[in-house]
């Protein structure tokens, strides 16, 4: 009888542990950030209501395709920049077979394709096929966005495949940032570049700009934008899931942030704080059904808090 007892005291103790290394794996909330504006505006609010319910948000920047791996092995939770069309060869890699869950969509009507400035679309340049007729304008050049973006390697198969005639022209791979200072240079000098564009962004403001069609079997038309988790999240963690299955953005949302940061030099915390502050009405949808950590309502809790 003893050792029954002192078995299932040592099992009813293993059961605790286990509880509690449970609830206390929801405490931090890991995502992941691959380097682009809009992802880290998102990232921003996400953090901010994260910090108000209790949770530590960490992010951590991370390529896309080691991102989508993070997911699979679990070293990430969250993933708030799952662009469909543009990424469905990770759709179909891990969340189709179900080791990647996409728990939400959080935005709507993007854009994400080849663009050109103004004057590159005054000159006639309005499709894909249209670039090759002015390869020595461009340099034969592609510029792209950081290595391993599913955007990359839609436009090294469009090289390799020979489509649209560019099959001789060069893809740029490089950082967001680096892309569009390339972009800014050209266009002060009013010259010929085509470079991957994608709305939301400040750059939709900051240049005139067009975006162009043909690219369809690429990225698609309009697109959306998804949350994704690692499997088992939303279950594991069922507050935070909430929070994630609530969120949902918008363009204007998104644009108003990212222009506070490129234009005023503010922290992307500091904006999405900004915003939330003058547009508290958004709180009501975002944290309905979630609790703090310590179990309070959190609609009341997070708004004292900002």
């Amino acid at each position: 009888m003893k050792k029954l007892s002192t078995a299932l005291t040592a099992g009813l103790l293993a059961a605790s542990c286990l509880s509690a290394y449970a609830e206390q794996s929801c405490d931090t909330v890991k995502m992941a950030d691959p380097g682009w504006s809009d992802i880290a505006a998102t990232n921003a609010i996400t953090s901010l209501l994260l910090g108000g319910l209790g949770y530590t948000a960490k992010v951590d920047t991370l390529a896309v395709p080691i991102t989508y791996g993070g997911l699979k092995d679990g070293q990430v939770d969250v993933f708030l920049g799952n662009w469909m069309p543009a990424q469905q060869g990770f759709y179909d890699k891990f969340v189709a077979n179900g080791d990647v869950t996409q728990l939400a969509k959080n935005l709507d009507g993007t854009e994400f394709t080849l663009a050109v400035p103004d004057y590159v679309w005054d000159a006639g340049v309005h499709n894909f096929a249209d670039l090759n007729k002015y390869a020595d304008k461009f340099d034969k050049k592609l510029y792209g966005i950081g290595s391993g973006a599913p955007a990359n390697a839609s436009l090294a198969e469009i090289i390799k495949k020979n489509q649209f005639d560019l099959g001789q022209w060069k893809l740029v791979e490089s950082s967001e940032q680096a892309m569009l200072a390339e972009v800014a240079r050209s266009v002060k000098k009013q010259k010929f570049v085509v470079f991957l564009g994608w709305t939301p962004h400040p750059m939709n403001v900051q240049m005139k700009m067009h975006y162009l069609k043909g690219g369809e079997q690429y990225f698609g038309d309009t697109g959306s934008v998804y949350t994704v988790t690692r499997k088992g999240y939303a279950q594991a963690c069922p507050n935070v899931g909430k929070l994630l299955s609530n969120l949902s953005f918008t363009q204007d949302m998104e644009n108003s942030i990212m222009a506070e940061v490129a234009n005023k030099k503010l922290s992307n915390a500091d904006a999405a704080r900004a915003w939330i502050k003058a547009n508290p009405a958004v709180l009501d949808k975002w944290l309905d059904g979630v609790k703090t950590v310590d179990g309070q309502d959190a609609l009341p809790v997070v708004k004292a808090k900002l």
